[in-house]
């Protein structure tokens, strides 16, 4: 069977090209016609993350395309982060997440509500003494512990984000305890987040960031710095999440 082909509409049928195929009578470059079908198809899920996408050769006899047509379709795609090219081994669908700014979303719950299968690799679950930045946001005294968590956060096997958390040791006083979800885990020790405070920058990929998250050192990647609160406005986590730019979207909605 055609494997393209099985992308495409999940049978073998050739009309499962017809979809693709540009209008040679649209004064739209056929480039972009092509792009945009290709785009509402991965949008659309006709592909899941990390499948593979045609190839410029198949795209360009299937649809009686030019390589060159081909090739301006997909770097548009590669543009928009839709794909992503890998060095000898083809073009592949690139997982990506919108995580709104207006709702306050554990990453278990976000992707959940997108389809996406979520898991975590922990790297470490200790108690340690906080650092002065965590007793500063946290309200910690200099003698006080915290639970440090730190793994890697995945969507269908992907790593999406590194995060590091450090939380009051009242609050998690086994950290091993934390399970898949540490904001369901809160909610069952009774100290449930209700709200947070995030701060974004940009940072460089340091040689151990870069290691974890697969990227090359000194890629930019987007640094989420949230503090979580309860219903008594008790600051309980402080996360730093290290999120790949490739993958991650973050949308504000703005009403005038």
């Amino acid at each position: 069977m055609d494997a393209a082909l099985k992308l495409v509409d999940g049978s073998p049928r050739a009309k499962g090209w017809s979809s693709f195929r540009p209008d040679a009578d649209n004064p739209t470059p056929l480039y972009l016609q092509l792009a945009h079908k290709l785009a509402d198809a991965i949008n659309g899920g006709r592909w899941q993350a990390e499948e593979a996408l045609p190839s410029e050769r198949m795209l360009s006899e299937k649809l009686g395309v030019s390589r060159v047509t081909a090739r301006k379709a997909l770097d548009l795609l590669c543009a928009q982060k839709l794909i992503a090219r890998r060095q000898g081994s083809g073009t592949f669908i690139a997982p990506r997440l919108e995580q709104p700014l207006s709702r306050l979303t554990s990453f278990t719950e976000m992707l959940r509500a997108r389809g996406f299968a979520s898991s975590s690799r922990w790297l470490e679950r200790k108690v340690d003494l906080p650092t002065h930045d965590e007793m500063l946001k946290l309200g910690l005294s200099p003698t006080s512990q915290v639970a440090r968590l730190s793994r890697l956060r995945l969507a269908d096997g992907v790593v999406m984000a590194i995060e590091m958390s450090a939380l009051p040791i009242a609050v998690v006083p086994k950290p091993t305890a934390v399970g898949r979800s540490l904001y369901d885990y809160l909610d069952g020790a009774g100290h449930r987040v209700v709200r947070a405070l995030q701060h974004f920058r940009a940072v460089n990929a340091s040689k151990r960031i870069s290691r974890l998250a697969r990227v090359r050192q000194g890629e930019a990647m987007l640094l989420v710095t949230r503090i979580g609160f309860t219903r008594d406005n008790a600051a309980v986590e402080l996360t730093d999440s290290y999120c790949r730019n490739d993958y991650y979207d973050f949308v504000a909605e703005l009403v005038r």
